[in-house]
């Protein structure tokens, strides 16, 4: 018995480096806000001081470079109109509520 395959499913398609740039901005972006989870998690299990300010320090870090990301999305119009005027996750930092 003879078997045939559309020649569509052979075709070699190659990313274009904007495609490239694009998946890897997501993909990172996609990373980040899990570290970011990671961190909020880690900061609210834990009780020893010197932890304390080891996940502030953290939350504090990967939210820089989740807000640089979001930004770098935007300018490539990788966002939808409505997320880039507002961020998806809480800004409010561990340092925040422990001082406020």
């Amino acid at each position: 018995m003879k078997m045939f395959f559309s020649q569509s499913s052979r075709v070699n398609r190659t990313l274009t480096e904007k495609e490239i740039e694009r998946n890897a901005l997501l993909s990172d972006l996609e990373k980040t806000k899990k570290a970011l989870e990671i961190a909020y998690a880690g900061f609210d299990n834990v009780t020893e001081p010197d932890l304390i300010d080891c996940y502030i320090y953290e939350v504090n870090s990967v939210m820089k470079r989740y807000k640089f990301l979001l930004e770098q999305a935007a300018a490539l119009s990788l966002l939808p109109e409505e997320n880039v005027h507002c961020a998806p996750l809480s800004t409010e930092t561990p340092a925040t509520t422990l001082i406020g």
